[in-house]
């Protein structure tokens, strides 16, 4: 069985929201007898370095002062480093995979059936599971063993978590007719808080460095974590690891 952890970075722009914003959901897949290991390397490191509490993307902006960030007072080439030990533990574990949906708000409300922060969501949302679906089957034919797979998300709030629950399960339920058919799915969504769950702590950190790229044209740390993204046979990231939404006119940098 398969693990697809998934977290997002950035915030839905508004309808109204002129700008060129940009919006992250991504995953990062974990067949479930590798967990362990990563579990006990993360934990680990975070003893090592002396970092306690909960990894999060933006403690890691060189001017983040929150008060529950763990790494207050630390140079910024400490967090750095701390950081490429993190992304050292992802890729460093062969058998786990990236996938990630990235939105352009300004071109999606343009499509016309795009009208709210919550549809901008979920048409994010959507692209990932596909991909996860894609990457079931592939392992199934590789090793010619069933494969299956459940989804973990970040928890946001009861309303936000009940209306994704929802709108997951009709997803699921409408298969084959106009989306993919989710055949290897087990059950349907679950919600895990951050702080509780390693996976998602992981996958924060993941998707913070891939809307850095496509938000900022900063590839710093999406190069470092490359070599972990699904790609076609050719190496190509676009449209296998890294889905654009919409696809039709898109304006931005595109990722591969």
């Amino acid at each position: 069985m398969h693990l697809l952890f998934i977290d997002e970075s950035g915030t839905p722009p508004k309808p109204a929201d002129e700008k060129h914003s940009y919006f992250v959901i991504a995953g990062l897949v974990i067949p479930e007898d590798r967990w362990p290991g990563l579990r006990d390397k993360l934990i680990g490191l975070k003893r090592a370095s002396g970092y306690r509490g909960e990894l999060k993307w933006r403690f890691f902006a060189p001017n983040n002062a929150d008060s529950d960030n763990p790494m207050l007072g630390w140079e910024q080439a400490a967090k750095n480093d701390m950081r490429d030990r993190v992304f050292k533990i992802i890729t460093e574990a062969k058998s786990c995979r990236i996938i990630a949906c990235a939105s352009e708000g300004r071109t999606a409300y343009g499509l016309g059936n795009v009208n709210s922060q919550d549809d901008l969501y979920f048409r994010t949302y959507k692209p990932v599971t596909e991909r996860f679906q894609y990457f079931l089957q592939d392992v199934t034919r590789a090793s010619g063993r069933d494969t299956y797979g459940i989804i973990v998300a970040d928890h946001r709030g009861k309303g936000d978590d009940d209306s994704m629950r929802l709108r997951h399960e009709r997803l699921i339920r409408e298969a084959g007719k106009y989306t993919s058919d989710y055949a290897n799915f087990i059950e349907g969504l679950f919600f895990s808080p951050s702080h509780l769950s390693i996976g998602i702590q992981l996958v924060d950190m993941v998707a913070g460095a891939i809307w850095r790229a496509q938000a900022h044209g900063d590839r710093t740390w999406y190069d470092r974590l490359r070599p972990s993204f699904r790609a076609s046979s050719q190496g190509k990231i676009d449209g296998f690891g890294i889905v654009r939404f919409p696809k039709r006119d898109w304006q931005g940098d595109v990722l591969d």
